[in-house]
């Protein structure tokens, strides 16, 4: 089941409006090929429970930042601080949550050296990402949400100095609760676009080959350049992470009709280190919008009763 409910800010008292209950058992079919027959539809164990809220006269990315803290985050958390233009706001808003009083003895936890350089110049303590640690909860910026899963996909981005797709992923999956800050744009049903995927280096060209078999027909793979244009190649610069992984694009030409499948997909690969589809519960997405905040929460089936 999903709850819609609708709340005004115009008026001094919130006002709840149940409108609509429908199953949440969204069903999406698998890749199109041109060469294979397409799998049995996947169905999906999550619900929806979407709350709308009207708000004006700010940036839109700035109110979803300024919400995720507000909403979120309490004194005593660990956080993880996500990267990109929506984290970098957050961070902000925090520090200067810190420095009023209004927040207390938060631990900030990195994604990236920029998240880290925003952090500290916030005021925000900091402390390093280990396997073993607790995350009581963490944001983010997401490339793309797919519409009715909450299934993300992040790293499409040109990484910058020691960024990490795989630090970046393992942080949130460590999360006790996730929440995405993305545009509208950004949250949609056919997907499109490219999935970034890590794979060994030494025979990057041999696991290229197996990906774009795999997706014949809806995608292209090209290797990801350190600077300079793309290539597929990966030109004379291509990009090596930090751990020594190439990134492969898996460039869509027709629409993704189930990201959770292109993951299944890229996990039974040979040579594939980690890619940057990202399925999490708890998740949130807090998707801005000119007309104000749409927050989407998904919940596993055994939440039902709890609704």
């Amino acid at each position: 089941m999903a709850s819609v409910s609708l709340l005004s800010s115009s008026s001094s008292s919130s006002t709840s409006l149940k409108l609509l209950h429908f199953p949440s058992a969204f069903e999406f079919d698998g890749i199109g090929r041109r060469r294979r027959r397409r799998r049995r539809r996947d169905k999906n164990n999550s619900l929806l429970k979407v709350t709308r809220s009207s708000l004006a006269d700010a940036s839109t990315l700035l109110l979803a930042a300024h919400h995720t803290v507000d909403r979120y985050i309490r004194s005593g958390m660990v956080i993880g601080l996500g990267s990109g233009c929506a984290s970098g706001m957050a961070i902000q808003y925090m520090g200067r949550q810190l420095r009023t009083g209004a927040l207390k003895d938060i631990v900030g936890v990195p994604t990236s050296v920029g998240s880290a350089s925003e952090a500290a110049k916030a005021g925000i303590p900091l402390n390093q990402y280990q396997d073993c640690s607790q995350i009581d909860f963490a944001f983010d910026d997401a490339d793309i949400i797919e519409e009715g899963t909450l299934v993300a996909v992040i790293g499409r981005r040109r990484l910058q100095g020691e960024e990490s797709i795989l630090q970046e992923k393992s942080l949130l999956n460590a999360a006790n609760k996730l929440a995405f800050m993305i545009t509208e744009s950004q949250y949609k049903g056919g997907l499109d676009g490219a999935v970034p995927v890590l794979v060994q280096s030494l025979n990057w060209m041999e696991i290229a080959e197996k990906i774009d078999d795999l997706f014949l027909g809806d995608a292209e793979v090209w290797r990801r350049p350190s600077i300079g244009q793309a290539d597929p190649l990966g030109g004379i610069n291509p990009l090596v992470t930090k751990e020594g992984h190439n990134v492969l694009d898996l460039i869509f030409t027709s629409p993704i009709l189930s990201l959770a499948e292109v993951a299944e997909s890229l996990d039974k690969v040979d040579g594939v280190v980690d890619h940057g589809v990202i399925s999490k519960f708890p998740c949130t997405a807090v998707i801005a919008s000119e007309d104000g905040l749409q927050i989407v929460d998904s919940l596993p089936r055994n939440a039902m009763e709890a609704l």
